[in-house]
């Protein structure tokens, strides 16, 4: 654990989700019910190139959504984990899978990809 978890223990939450999981994704609400935009268009383009995630919704615990900026140095929600690393936000999710970036990071990070939604 590192020192920054030990002084924010939602740091240590957030360190051990994205320790555990191989694709995580902080949203307002949760994958089958968004609370914001920004959340459904991530959800869908996960849902879309078949990457299994976990969403976890910052809106159930407000030292979670604070927690979870500060932890990435990342001033917005929804935000995206892969194997552990930061990926970055709806903005940043569309470009990647828009360019194919996406779909190679996760590939070249071992995470199974599903049945493409067509």
């Amino acid at each position: 654990m590192t020192d920054q978890a030990v002084a924010h223990p939602v740091h240590a939450f957030i360190a051990d989700t994205v320790k555990d999981h191989d694709v995580v994704l902080f949203m307002k609400g949760t994958p089958d019910a968004p609370r914001c935009g920004f959340s459904s268009l991530a959800v869908q383009i996960l849902d879309h190139v078949g990457a299994p995630f976990v969403g976890v919704d910052v809106l159930q615990d407000e030292a979670l959504r604070d927690g979870i900026k500060t932890f990435s140095d990342w001033p917005t929600i929804p935000q995206l984990y892969v194997k552990g690393e930061f990926v970055g936000g709806s903005d940043i999710v569309r470009e990647m899978f828009n360019a194919g970036e996406l779909q190679t990071l996760l590939a070249d990070k071992g995470v199974p990809l599903g049945d493409a939604d067509a």
